[in-house]
């Protein structure tokens, strides 16, 4: 569900799901302090009892030891009770809540409940859950869907500038995979979007949503090859990320450059033009993300890349663009072309 106000009915959807009676929300302080009490008195308005559990607001919470303090917490918390729990946050939250529900006790229900523009419009959707090892970004997880996805386009008004940035270099990414509509309108409306007018904020969401939940549809493990085109500007975006110790970049600001280094390969392949890298470098540049790598030397972004989870063997697989809404997957790239398309951007 995708509408203003829309967690004024998470007490009477939950309820609905028959899922359980008592909720366990994980969430971050900021959060909690904008919209906690809100929501527990929503939920209990339909007679839903909930403990709120408090997470640091960084990808450093994405960690195996914070995972199994959140097992043992819920498992006291659950003794006598239907338990389920709900992801009040967001991604590194919904990565984290949904990973914690699709192992303990091999399963139980989950919402997710996405508080910024990213996990509304990507991160909420699609069911991939996990956590972060030194050696690389959501090498442990799994598949495991939530039962309610309730994304409210209220809670986006308190974003930063930053924080929204952020989730329109995922917004880039759909129009650039799969709708050239939605590109257009990015590319000729980034007054309203920054802004946050209603109005624009619903068609980019709704729009990223039913794009990536038609493709998950069809290939919801990556077991057909069509799930991987929503990992667009993530192979060397996630590279970016885990070079920087996920503290350099923010997880949209890494796509974005991401992004600009997929097109930088997909045009020395001779698959698009100079002119539809300018356009798109100029697009990320209206939303305030970076076109150039700063801080981070070339060999550590290489080295990091290899970690991606597209490789097959030793093979290294990209997703790349042919023109605004058609991308293809690559095999075996070689690495001075890669290496030199990173170079590009720093």
């Amino acid at each position: 569900m995708i509408a203003d106000n829309a967690l004024a009915k998470a007490g009477k959807l939950i309820k609905d799901l028959k899922i359980g009676s008592d909720a366990y929300i994980i969430t971050n302080a900021t959060i909690n302090n904008l919209y906690g009490s809100n929501l527990q008195k929503i939920l209990a308005a339909s007679g839903i009892n909930s403990k709120i559990k408090l997470i640091p607001d960084s990808e450093k919470s994405k960690s195996l030891q914070l995972a199994y303090s959140l097992i043992k917490d819920i498992s006291q918390f659950a003794q006598k009770k239907k338990v389920f729990i709900i992801a009040f946050g967001g991604g590194v939250v919904g990565d984290l809540a949904g990973f914690v529900a699709s192992i303990y006790k091999r399963g139980i229900a989950y919402v997710q409940a996405p508080t910024t523009l990213l996990a509304q419009v990507d991160s909420s959707i699609g069911g991939k859950t996990g956590v972060d090892l030194n050696e690389g970004k959501n090498l442990v997880g799994a598949f495991y869907q939530p039962r309610l996805v309730l994304a409210d386009t209220k809670v986006l008004k308190s974003l930063n500038q930053k924080q929204l940035s952020s989730g329109l270099a995922e917004v880039i990414k759909y129009g650039l995979i799969s709708d050239k509509k939605l590109f257009n309108f990015l590319e000729s409306k980034p007054k309203d979007i920054l802004a946050k007018k209603q109005s624009a904020l619903e068609y980019i969401i709704a729009s990223s949503a039913n794009i990536k939940a038609k493709i998950v549809s069809a290939d919801e493990k990556e077991e057909h090859g069509l799930r991987v085109i929503l990992n667009f500007g993530h192979t060397i975006g996630h590279a970016i990320e885990t070079a920087g110790n996920y503290s350099k970049y923010t997880h949209g600001q890494a796509v974005a450059l991401g992004i600009l280094v997929a097109a930088e390969i997909s045009c020395s392949m001779g698959l698009i033009d100079s002119v539809l890298l300018e356009r798109i470098e100029s697009v990320i540049r209206k939303y305030n993300l970076p076109v150039k790598i700063k801080n981070l030397k070339l060999d550590r972004i290489i080295k990091a890349h290899y970690l991606d989870k597209k490789f097959i063997g030793a093979k290294n697989r990209f997703v790349l663009l042919q023109k605004i809404g058609k991308v293809k997957t690559t095999e075996n790239i070689p690495l001075e072309i890669i290496t030199c398309a990173v170079k590009n951007r720093i």
